[in-house]
């Protein structure tokens, strides 16, 4: 019974891993995205204030 009780709790123990994992992942994925969305939006802003500045001239 000890036996079969443990087995279970392992089985239990990856399947929640697993799962974490997968959760995590798409976490990140998410947060690449979103990071590389930030850095576009960032440069465009950074080219047009250097067009405004020296497009003055």
């Amino acid at each position: 019974m000890q036996k079969k009780l443990t087995r279970l709790l392992m089985l239990f123990i990856v399947l929640i891993s697993f799962s974490s994992c997968s959760i995590i992942e798409g976490i990140f994925k998410a947060g690449v995205g979103v990071g590389i969305f930030i850095v576009v939006a960032v440069l465009a802003i950074l080219i047009f204030i250097i067009s405004k500045i020296f497009g003055r001239k």
